[in-house]
């Protein structure tokens, strides 16, 4: 099988190393094919340990981040996650690994449909994709279990906090040139926060970028 070694060289020593131990998260990641969600100029770069340009100014994320935000989730099978940022797919991919039922907003078109072409190649099912703007979230599916950004807005979105279920999580990087990746918690006097690792995300467009020049 392509990559088999480098996936799970990658496993090994980026993710269980680095202290991951839920089985539902290191097997989606030994099994999902990450180098399909990399454009071909940067494939066989595809398991390093980084983050890695796929176009338009966006990135897929590093392995690690990627296993650290979905642990921090805490899916269940059959959980309703909104994921903000589609970019390559690949987060999308591992969620519907794990078995939660996708909902995925992109405000790039061509990454969109570019993402689910490979997703649908990969035969997941189950990840439902909108184009548009992710601050606004997607009102029509919720409340969702979990929410997950792989883009940073400058402060927590409104909308998104509505459209979380009371009791689920939301994991985000929040902030301006120093970013922090944050776990929320919502509960019914409100939502706690707690800060996780800064980070470096790209920053999340349409109305949250207008919301950095008020």
């Amino acid at each position: 099988m392509e990559f088999e070694n480098e996936r799970k060289r990658m496993v090994d020593e980026q993710i269980i190393s680095r202290g991951i131990r839920d089985k539902s998260i290191t097997d989606a990641m030994l099994k999902i094919p990450r180098h399909k969600f990399v454009p071909e100029d940067y494939r066989e770069y595809s398991y390093m340990d980084g983050p890695l340009p796929i176009g338009f100014g966006q990135t897929i994320s590093q392995p690690y981040i990627v296993a650290l935000m979905t642990e921090l989730l805490e899916v269940s099978e059959g959980d309703k996650i909104l994921e903000i940022g589609t970019g390559s797919g690949y987060q999308a991919a591992v969620l519907a690994e794990i078995g939660a039922h996708v909902y995925t907003i992109e405000i790039v078109k061509e990454l969109s449909d570019r993402a689910g072409k490979v997703i649908e190649e990969l035969g997941y099912n189950d990840v439902h994709f909108l184009i548009g703007d992710g601050y606004e979230g997607w009102s029509e599916n919720s409340p969702y279990d979990s929410i997950i950004a792989t883009a940073c807005p400058p402060q927590i979105p409104e909308p998104l906090l509505d459209q979380l279920k009371t009791g689920g999580r939301m994991v985000l990087p929040v902030g301006g040139d120093r970013q922090e990746l944050q776990l929320i918690r919502k509960t019914k006097k409100g939502h706690e926060i707690k800060d996780i690792i800064p980070v470096a995300f790209v920053p999340m467009t349409g109305k949250a970028h207008d919301k950095t020049h008020l």
